[in-house]
C-alpha cells in the first residue's frame, strides 16, 4: 500500500502502529439499521456483487468493512482513554458517503460516524465535532446526524460533483438544525479557499460547540492530482488544515483523530497522509 510505503520511509513519524480490530454488529448498528448490516453480510458472504455503479462489495469486503470501522472506533477508545492525543485511523473501504439504509460512493459503513456515536453512546462524551474535508460531500455522515444536537458536522467540498449534496442552505433539520456547516467550493479551488472557510467559519463555529473529540473525516481527493475531481490543493495543503484543526483542538482540551476516506493518485495520497500525520503531531513533514 502506497501509504504503508511513505510511512515505512518515515518509520511511521515515530506514531505507535497498532491492529484494527473487527467492529461489533452491535457498533454498526449505533448507526445503521440491523436491515443494512445483515445485507451487506449476506451479500459478502454470497460471494460478492454490485451495489450500485459505483460501489462493489466482494467475498472480502465484510471483514474489510468490520475492520475498517473497528480502526475508527479502536482508535477513538484509544484518544478518550487518554492514550494519546492525537490518532489516524488508516483503513478502508472508506466509510462517509454509507447513509443508514444505503451503501454508495465505494463506501459500505460509515466509519466516522461509528466512531463518534460510540464515543457518545459508551465513553461518556457529549459534543462530538466532525471536520470532512474530502473533495466530495460526506452525505452519510450528513444524514446521520442530520436530527442530532451532539455532532456538529462541518464539510468542505466541491460543489455540484457527487454525490450531488451539501449545499450551504442545509444546515440540518429538527434539533439539528443548525449544527450542519455545508461549505462548498468550486472546481479549480485552491488552498487560500479552503483555509478560510476553515479559519473564518468552521473553526469558530467549532469553537462555540465546545467539543470534547474532534474527528477528521480525512479524504485527499482534493489533491490537484487527484483523477475524480478538479481542486488543486498539494500535501502541504492537508498538513496546514490539520495544523489549524490540532491547534484549535488544544484549546478546547479535545483529542483529534483522522478517519481515512478518498484519495485515489497513490502518491498524493500518501504524501498527503504523512504531511497530515506530521501536522497533527505538532511537526513538519520531511
Amino acid at each position: 500500500m502506497a501509504v504503508e510505503a511513505a510511512l515505512e520511509q518515515r518509520d511511521w513519524r515515530g506514531w505507535e502502529r497498532r491492529e484494527a480490530p473487527a467492529a461489533t454488529e452491535e457498533e454498526l448498528m449505533l448507526v445503521h439499521p440491523r436491515e443494512h448490516v445483515e445485507a451487506i453480510r449476506s451479500l459478502c458472504e454470497g460471494g460478492g456483487g454490485a451495489v450500485d455503479l459505483d460501489t462493489y462489495a466482494g467475498a472480502a469486503s465484510w471483514e474489510a468493512a468490520l475492520r475498517s470501522a473497528g480502526a475508527a472506533g479502536a482508535m477513538t477508545r484509544a484518544l478518550l482513554a487518554g492514550e494519546a492525543t492525537v490518532g489516524f485511523s488508516a483503513g478502508r473501504p472508506p466509510g462517509h458517503h454509507a447513509e443508514p439504509r444505503r451503501a454508495m460512493g465505494f463506501c459500505l459503513f460509515d466509519n466516522i460516524a461509528v466512531a463518534a456515536a460510540l464515543a457518545i453512546a459508551e465513553l461518556g462524551v457529549e459534543r462530538v465535532f466532525i471536520l470532512d474535508w474530502d473533495v466530495h460531500h460526506g452525505n452519510g455522515t450528513a444524514e446521520i446526524f442530520r436530527e442530532r444536537a451532539d455532532v456538529l458536522f462541518a464539510s468542505i467540498h466541491q460543489g455540484g460533483i457527487f454525490p450531488g449534496t451539501g449545499h450551504r442552505d442545509d444546515r440540518g433539520s429538527g434539533p439539528g438544525e443548525g449544527f450542519t456547516i455545508n461549505l462548498p467550493v468550486p472546481g479549480g479551488s485552491e488552498e487560500g479557499e479552503w483555509m478560510a472557510l476553515l479559519e473564518d467559519e468552521v473553526l469558530p463555529a467549532a469553537a462555540r460547540f465546545e467539543p470534547q473529540l474532534v474527528l477528521i473525516s480525512a479524504g485527499f481527493d482534493a489533491h490537484r492530482e487527484d483523477p475524480l475531481a478538479e481542486c488543486r490543493l498539494e500535501a502541504a495543503s492537508f498538513g496546514r488544515m490539520a495544523a489549524a484543526v490540532r491547534a484549535a483542538a488544544g484549546e478546547w482540551d479535545a483529542p483529534v483523530g483522522a478517519v481515512l476516506e478518498g484519495g485515489y493518485a497513490l502518491p498524493a495520497l500518501a504524501e498527503s497522509v504523512v504531511a497530515t500525520m506530521a501536522a497533527l503531531g505538532g511537526e513538519s513533514a520531511r
